[in-house]
Order: C-alpha cells, then sequence, then structure tokens
C-alpha cells in the first residue's frame, strides 16, 4: 500500500532530496524552472500539482514553482516523479 502524501512524508522528502540529492535539485532548477543563473536550490514543499524551490542566484534567493505533468497521488509517484525529471 502506498504512502499518503502527507506534511511528514513531504518533509521527509524534501529532506532527502535536498541532503542526498542536491544536483537534481539544482538541475530542476536550472533546467525546468529556466534559471541557469543558479548557483544552488534547495527543496522545500511540493504538493499534488507541482514543487516549490529556493534557488539562490548572485542576487538572491528567488522562490520557484515546477508545476508537474499530472497530479501526484501518493509519496511513490511523488518518488517516481522526482526520478523521471532528474532524468529528463
Amino acid at each position: 500500500m502506498a504512502r499518503p502524501l502527507d506534511i511528514q512524508t513531504i518533509t521527509m522528502i524534501c529532506d532527502h532530496m535536498n541532503e542526498d540529492h542536491a544536483d537534481a535539485v539544482l538541475g530542476y532548477a536550472r533546467t525546468l524552472a529556466g534559471r541557469t543563473d543558479a548557483a544552488s536550490a534547495r527543496l522545500t514543499s511540493f504538493d499534488p500539482a507541482g514543487m516549490d524551490l529556493t534557488v539562490q542566484t548572485d542576487a538572491g534567493a528567488v522562490a520557484v514553482r515546477i508545476p508537474f505533468d499530472h497530479e501526484i497521488r501518493d509519496a511513490d509517484d511523488a518518488r517516481d516523479t522526482l526520478i523521471a525529471l532528474a532524468k529528463a
């Protein structure tokens, strides 16, 4: 049974992505959000419709929203979607 997409799960996924996959999060900012000026990025939250990043640039921090191509159903779908986006 898939885990629900609750606040605890979202926090766990964000922490994991920021700690273990910072390069993928930076790739999301540069590629999906078009922030080629990004020096670093952190996944701050997400919901079924998209993810929120804080992107560090020479000009300072910028909030970025990246929509998903489908509504995320649960934690397993979130993981699969984040992996697919990193590979894209």
